[in-house]
């Protein structure tokens, strides 16, 4: 996910957060935690039942805010982050005292006798960093599951979003529990100064630039990271599908999802070279049919989200490999920060488009001489955090799923599994590590204990010294399972 809230310096920003700030923060918040304030049922399903109440009382300030920072339509703003919040956080008060449950293990016969559990219990204090692209989605549903585990939270929203990072601020101050969940605003400074302090564990959105200074911060306290990145999801085509419903999938998925900048966006097409031109002509049908005769005046696509990620476009879309290669689309306008649906055609490996990834606008098409080669071509680039295949042949669609590495996988449609709380959702490789959604985030933010449980009767006296050899029979019988085997030990059997 193209996210710079590292990168990017507000030169009229005052550092008021530092180091020795965020020090007492974190210590005020483990305080709480170790009174044990936030482990029990009670204060959890509190906190979920006021942030369900934030969201229905507040939906068109976050819906403005929304749209003050990235223009984002009232209804995909709905769709794609309130509605999205609400069904996490339903789930988790349905499921709470479930997922709480201790889950029974089995013993061996070496411990016999013995009962044992895994009990998952909160971390204790954790860090959520937060992306621009979807502000209140990627804020909070990370935030749900820290709560749901019974966590004290920081969340540090993006400044990149900052109409949403403010009212965050303000309404999470408001609702819920200001002694176990926090909000620091800022930028760099900020963010440092909070690396900066021990955590229990931190959970970053953003990209590998920014990550892998998250992870070197995590490392000085040996801290666990959930690390939500992105990368060039791919989407190969096969010319046996149904071309009009392909069509609309990936456009909607592509340009009607925060025109483009979405973690698990389409980045680039794969289709054959007999394929492309019938595709090309149904994606230019459906960007005119969903946003008009000129996509950059419709009230359906999203601006850029800040102006030096408009400058990083603009840098590829001028980039001289790529010249004569555009194909629909190319218009630009900073002062609005709208960049229109552009398709380019072979664009090459070592162009900018195709070397990093895009998190906007812009759709590379690449040709191959058979379908097949577009898996290799796949393979053969980081893995993704999502990819994505459109076809009827079922012997391509196992192949696919068996040898593309990616963080998820979608067969004929985009983006839709993050919607489905049953899959995890997260990276592998360059795009990430760990994972969330449903009960994944409840997981996420909980150490699973194992416990065993044993009376002071039945202790095998083979276990203790002195050593014997029939005790290292009846020791090497015991663990290799062997029913005869204890038997003759036990009786003395030769």
């Amino acid at each position: 996910m193209a996210s710079d809230e590292l990168q990017v310096k507000d030169s009229t920003a005052t550092a008021v957060f530092d180091s020795d700030a965020a020090k007492c923060l974190v210590n005020d918040l483990r305080s709480t935690f170790l009174a044990g304030k936030t482990k029990s049922y009670e204060w959890r399903l509190s906190q979920l039942k006021s942030l369900l109440k934030m969201l229905d009382e507040n939906d068109k300030q976050i819906c403005d805010a929304l749209f003050s920072d990235l223009g984002k339509h009232e209804m995909e703003a709905y769709i794609h982050e309130i509605a999205m919040i609400k069904n996490s956080c339903k789930l988790a008060l349905k499921e709470l005292k479930h997922w709480m449950k201790p889950e029974k293990a089995k013993t061996n016969l070496g411990t016999f006798p013995s009962s044992a559990e895994i009990v998952p219990e909160p971390f204790g204090v954790v860090l959520v960093i937060s992306a621009w692209n979807y502000p209140l989605l990627l804020s909070v549903d990370p935030v749900i599951g820290a709560i749901a585990a019974g966590n004290a939270v920081v969340l540090k929203p993006s400044e990149l979003a900052p109409a949403m990072s403010s009212l965050l601020a303000k309404l999470l101050g408001n609702y819920l529990d200001k002694s176990a969940i926090k909000v620091v605003e800022g930028a760099v400074p900020e963010t440092t100064a909070l690396l900066e302090q021990k955590w229990d564990k931190i959970f970053y959105t953003g990209n590998g630039l920014v990550a892998r200074v998250v992870m070197a911060a995590a490392a000085k306290n040996l801290t666990p990271v959930v690390l939500e990145l992105g990368g060039k999801s791919p989407v190969l085509v096969d010319s046996n599908i149904d071309l009009a419903v392909t069509a609309k999938r990936i456009v909607a998925g592509k340009w009607g999802c925060n025109n483009g900048q979405a973690c698990v966006g389409p980045d680039y097409i794969i289709t054959t070279k007999q394929y492309a031109p019938v595709l090309i002509d149904a994606f230019k049908h459906n960007v005119k049919k969903f946003f008009g005769d000129d996509p950059m005046n419709s009230p359906d696509i999203s601006r850029v989200g800040h102006e030096n990620h408009f400058a990083r476009l603009k840098k590829m879309l001028d980039d001289d490999k790529i010249s004569g290669k555009i194909i629909l689309g190319g218009q630009t306008d900073k002062n609005n920060r709208k960049i229109a649906p552009t398709i380019v055609l072979d664009a090459p490996e070592d162009s900018l488009i195709m070397s990093d990834e895009i998190f906007g606008p812009l759709l590379p098409i690449i040709t191959v001489e058979k379908i097949e080669d577009g898996i290799e071509f796949i393979r053969s680039r980081p893995k993704p955090l999502a990819a994505y295949l459109f076809t009827n042949n079922k012997q391509l669609k196992e192949n696919f799923v068996n040898n593309v590495s990616a963080g998820g996988v979608v067969i004929n449609d985009v983006t839709l599994h993050l919607m489905v709380d049953t899959l995890p959702f997260g990276g592998v490789g360059e795009s990430g590590m760990g994972a969330y959604h449903g009960k994944f985030s409840f997981d996420t933010f909980s150490h699973k204990k194992a416990v065993l449980y044993r009376g002071f009767f039945g202790d095998a006296p083979a276990r203790y010294p002195p050593y014997t050899p029939g005790k290292l029979r009846l020791l090497k019988a015991i663990f290799d399972g062997s029913l005869f085997g204890i038997i003759r030990a036990v009786f003395g059997f030769s």
